[in-house]
């Protein structure tokens, strides 16, 4: 029923004293102020000006509207700049969740791009494994989510439906075969999983334990699960300490390491592909295209794969 053009309206009358002098003020002609005058008095249904001759005085009501004008129109200017500060990068808030290797990696490089190029947009970090972190972006608490999916996955129900998102691809990271350096099989160049059917495994996070026991079923035999852990730095400890061998994706390989160990291409060939996920709406906001792009350049950095062409789904 009133709207901000109506309130300035109003308000430049109580201070300039007339239709002439409040036109002069916001830049209309005298007609306009008469007819928003009028308008307005429409949509109240009560008299707001009274005129007398050449000079006008407001009504009860005019003075009410008059009086309350001040403080809306300033809280509307207020959110009008920080809309323009958003919208330019001056402000702004990212809520990120990615997995744990990809906090060790990629994440501190995206991050360090951010705050290099747009000081005042702040990014908030969350670490979560993809079923986590893609029902954390459905429900609204995360802007952009790094899940990742291993080659012939079966994923959950529900998490494969990406139709309502966007969703690029960072990079595909081969999956490896550690063993302890004097293993019988680490002088061979390249590994076949079946030569593991006895020995003890060390398996990650959930999904990386399934997609082990995956593979393995696939080459003919069902892996011992002697230690599960999804601190990689202590599935490296524990192959290179002889207590079992483990799959280790390309990525981590290359921010951690340990010299009692050695790594391995595995035959068959395994990969998981990396992927950023967001919705098509927040994908347009500035501070969080800024987080995408540094995710993307941080990930062609890694000296994986490089990463393939984006594909937006929904």
């Amino acid at each position: 029923m009133i709207d901000a053009a109506g309130l300035r309206v109003m308000r430049a009358i109580a201070e300039e004293g007339s239709f002439t002098a409040a036109a002069a003020s916001l830049g209309y002609s005298q007609p306009a102020i008469s007819q928003m005058v009028r308008r307005l008095e429409e949509r109240t249904g009560t008299v707001l000006v009274e005129r007398i001759g050449r000079s006008v005085r407001l009504t009860e009501a005019g003075e009410v509207l008059a009086r309350h004008a001040v403080p809306v129109l300033t809280a509307l200017d207020r959110a009008e700049g920080e809309i323009r500060a958003i919208a330019g990068l001056q402000s702004g808030r990212v809520r990120l969740t990615a997995f744990p290797s990809a906090a060790s990696t990629l994440v501190p490089q995206a991050l360090a791009l951010v705050k290099q190029r747009f000081p005042d947009v702040r990014v908030a970090f969350t670490e979560a494994e993809p079923p986590e972190a893609l029902a954390s972006l459905r429900a609204g608490d995360c802007d952009v989510a790094v899940t990742f999916v291993y080659d012939g996955d079966t994923l959950p129900r529900g998490e494969d439906d990406l139709d309502p998102f966007s969703v690029q691809t960072l990079l595909e990271d081969e999956v490896r075969i550690v063993l302890l350096r004097d293993h019988p099989l680490a002088a061979q160049e390249r590994v076949d999983l079946a030569d593991l059917d006895e020995s003890a495994w060390i398996a990650g996070c959930p999904r990386c334990r399934g997609h082990l026991l995956s593979l393995a079923q696939q080459s003919g035999f069902e892996p011992e699960v002697a230690f599960e852990t999804e601190d990689y730095v202590a599935v490296l400890a524990l192959v290179a300490a002889g207590l079992g061998v483990a799959l280790v994706p390309e990525l981590i390989l290359r921010s951690t390491s340990n010299d009692g160990v050695v790594v391995r291409p595995m035959n068959p060939p395994n990969r998981r592909t990396v992927q950023l996920v967001t919705t098509p709406d927040l994908a347009r906001v500035p501070a969080v295209q800024a987080t995408v792009e540094a995710l993307a350049e941080a990930a062609k950095q890694t000296g994986c794969r490089p990463d393939v062409e984006a594909a937006s789904a929904g």
